[in-house]
């Protein structure tokens, strides 16, 4: 099993390419079921989830191509099974979002209940419920969703839907349900997260009528079909956070290219008032940071507030700094697992339900620890770029699901990193 060995105490310096976010592509590589016709996705990372969806999709009997490492060609005219498998689905939850699109084209679907990271309960309730009020038939048996359009049948029809809460799985199962179905469909309480937007984007191109997307309330006007399309993946604000908080702890000078400022308004205020330098540029963000950060409090929200991916990297950040902080954590319950590992390389926190409470220490000492989800993996590696001596990160599996080659980025930035194997 590979692991990441990891000699600390250099500052970071260059530049890193930002690449395509993973929570637009998995979700966008699920509405080209939406069409028989071709679908072309450029900028698509190569990560281990990305692979996982494609091994999904060609299960289902879909063409799928992958050309140059970034762009994929996707057909589905040829689909013959609108099921998701238990062994596809069980490391990654985002293969639920191949329950509307199956739906709304084939009339029905068989998804398994989802897997993916051990950071607390994500339920597919809201899916289930909103794909029932427009019409849906839908049971539960032996881990499979099974959903089928009434007898009679041909399509959805559109409705009024407000979930329970803000789910951003839950917004694109049902707008990319909605872009077919007939008549109007409003969603209220929707997510408002940059990826939601980036594949309301990519169904207009297809030729869905949508409104509202990067808002609260989505209306989709749902068509007869929709075309094929060619369209570029957003860059992945969490990608580009976690970079900003490794040179933020590690110190130095980096240009992430590609990033886009605007997505990661509520991370640069906080990293400002840290002592960063974050300055908005053509090619992306700049960010520049010398001497130990200040410690800030912060509090995980829904977008535009304070991500909860980005709660692990930038803890670390304020186990390093000058000062006291509390991390409140409002989106998963069980999301403080990293807070262990970092103790191993001499991190003071304690946790107290929701909260943790921070107190910064000048140095941390490399250690050999082990991820136990994907963003608490990367906050890790940025302990291990700021630890002295050697940090050995074990189980990176994580890390491959959702970032595309971080040591070899990291390294290309001065870090001393390499992937090993079992040791």
């Amino acid at each position: 099993m590979d692991k990441l060995l990891i000699r600390g105490g250099r500052a970071l310096h260059g530049e890193v390419r930002i690449s395509g976010a993973k929570n637009a592509a998995l979700p966008e590589l699920c509405a080209a079921l939406l069409t028989d016709e071709p679908v072309t996705l450029e900028n698509v990372p190569q990560l281990q989830d990305v692979s996982t969806m494609l091994k999904l999709l060609r299960n289902m009997g879909v063409q799928v191509d992958r050309h140059g490492g970034d762009r994929v060609h996707i057909d589905a005219r040829g689909l013959t099974t609108p099921e998701a498998p238990y062994e596809l689905v069980k490391t990654m939850r985002a293969s639920v979002l191949a329950l509307g699109p199956l739906l709304a084209r084939f009339g029905e679907a068989t998804v398994s209940l989802p897997g993916g990271c051990a950071i607390g309960s994500r339920p597919v309730d809201q899916h289930i419920k909103g794909l029932q009020q427009m019409g849906a038939d839908i049971v539960v048996e032996h881990g499979y969703m099974i959903a089928r359009l009434p007898k009679g049948r041909e399509r959805l029809r559109g409705a009024s839907i407000t979930t329970d809460m803000v789910t951003v799985t839950g917004t694109e199962n049902l707008l990319m349900a909605a872009t077919l179905a007939e008549g109007e469909t409003v969603l209220e309480n929707a997510a408002q997260e940059p990826e939601v937007t980036d594949l309301a984007e990519m169904l207009i191109r297809m030729g869905a009528r949508i409104e509202g997307h990067g808002t609260s309330r989505i209306r989709i006007q749902g068509v007869s079909r929709l075309s094929g399309c060619t369209h570029h993946v957003v860059p992945d604000r969490i990608e580009a956070g976690t970079f900003l908080c490794a040179v933020a702890a590690a110190g130095g000078d980096a240009l992430l290219r590609h990033a886009r400022a605007d997505h990661l308004e509520a991370v640069i205020e906080k990293l400002r008032a840290a002592g960063a330098t974050v300055t908005p540029v053509p090619e992306g963000i700049r960010i520049r940071s010398e001497g130990r950060p200040k410690a800030q409090s912060f509090r995980t929200t829904e977008y535009p507030g304070f991500p909860t991916d980005m709660q692990a990297q930038f803890m670390v950040l304020n186990v390093v700094a000058e000062g006291a902080s509390h991390v409140t954590e409002t989106i998963f319950e069980n999301r403080f697992m990293h807070v262990n590992e970092l103790l191993r390389l001499g991190a003071r926190i304690q946790v107290d339900g929701k909260i943790a409470v921070i107190e910064g220490v000048p140095r941390l000492s490399g250690a050999a620890v082990m991820a136990t989800d994907l963003r608490a993996s990367a906050s890790l590696v940025i302990a291990g770029l700021v630890a002295e001596g050697e940090t050995l990160v074990d189980r990176i599996y994580h890390l491959d699901r959702g970032y595309d080659r971080m040591e070899a980025k990291l390294a290309g930035l001065g870090a001393d990193i390499e992937r090993v194997g079992g040791r």
